[in-house]
This record gives structure tokens, sequence and C-alpha cells, in this order.
């Protein structure tokens, strides 16, 4: 059965956007959290474009070639600009998390508006046997809440943003991690962990 998993970019005071992120306005002041995806010198064999250290084109990669369909929070598809129309991955279908209509859905999205459990069941199936990648905080936050996520990663930027949309949010309970790996490289410390049940 395919994982439900989680690899963000954030800060070590834990935000995942600077302050004042948005539509036309991204993640505000918090761009610096994705400089490593452009400051090696081995492209991605994933993502066109992408020139990482290779450690972290190594992680990264592995990841990412893991992911058959995204599940992303409505705040992290508006911030994105809806993703061009398309996903934030290059083969992956993109499922937008939402209470509320979103006229700006085209035909390679699905707005889900059942909530996590509805949204990571459709995900699965248009995934196949690949995994489920969870975008957002409140994405992330519902499904560890519904018992969801069996990895989180954490590429972890040596910055303290000191303000913005922070990653976690409150949990009805703890949520036990074991540590898989940790991989060090130049502009990011990736932290790769499994959910213990």
């Amino acid at each position: 059965m395919s994982k439900v998993i989680s690899a963000h970019a954030v800060s070590v005071d834990g935000y995942i956007t600077g302050r004042e992120p948005g539509p036309g306005n991204g993640l505000g002041d918090g761009t610096t959290l994705f400089d490593w995806y452009f400051d090696g010198d081995t492209p991605s064999q994933v993502f066109d474009g992408f020139r990482l250290s290779e450690p972290s084109a190594r992680v990264f990669d592995a990841l990412a070639a893991r992911v058959g369909a995204i599940v992303a929070g409505r705040n992290t598809y508006e911030d994105s600009d809806h993703f061009g129309g398309g996903s934030p991955h290059p083969t992956a279908r993109l499922f937008v998390l939402s209470h509320r209509p979103a006229p700006e859905i085209t035909e390679r999205q699905t707005l889900v508006t059942g909530g996590i459990e509805d949204a990571v069941a459709a995900a699965r199936e248009a995934a196949g046997d690949r995994d489920v990648g969870l975008m957002g905080g409140g994405a992330l936050t519902a499904a560890l809440a519904a018992g969801l996520v069996d990895e989180v990663v954490l590429h972890q930027v040596p910055v303290l943003l000191g303000g913005g949309r922070p990653f976690f949010q409150a949990l009805p309970e703890h949520v036990r991690l074991r540590l898989v790996e940790a991989v060090p490289t130049p502009g990011v410390t990736h932290l790769h962990y499994e959910v213990q049940r």
C-alpha cells in the first residue's frame, strides 16, 4: 500500500513561509527556504531546472520519485497562485483540500471538500502504488490528527525567519517520531522521520 508523506522546507524556528505570504506574494519574505534547490551543481532527475548539492539531489529525488499524487491545503494552493493550473510536482495529480468553492480549479486538479480522509483516499487511488505527498501545515496537521501520515521529512534550512506561517499547528495529542536518516548538506539538513504508531 502507498504511504502518506510530508516533505517541507522549514526554518529552524518552524516556519514554512516568511511574513505576508499570499496570492501574488508566494512565501512572502521566506524565499530563502528554497535557495538549496539552486545552489549546487547536480541537476535534479525529477524537477527541471533544480541544481542541488549532490547529497541534497540524492535525498530530494528519492522522495520526489516516490510521489504519485499531492494533497495541498487551500492556503498553500492560493499562496502558490494555483500552481499555474497544474501541480507542484511534474507528474503527480493535485488534490486541493478546501471547504469553500474554488472556481479556478482546472481539469488537472481536483477539489476535495469532504475533509482530509476523503482527500487522502482520492489521492491514494490516483497514485496507485506510489505515495501521496502532503503540502501545507494545515493539511499535514489534519492528516496527523487523523492518523494518516507515515513519514515526515523536514528540509531544515539554517535560518530564523522570525515570523510567517508556522509549519506545525496544534495537535490533539503527541505524535512520536523515529529518526530514519539525517543528511547535513550545504544550506539545508534533511531530517527523515517515521511516524510511530
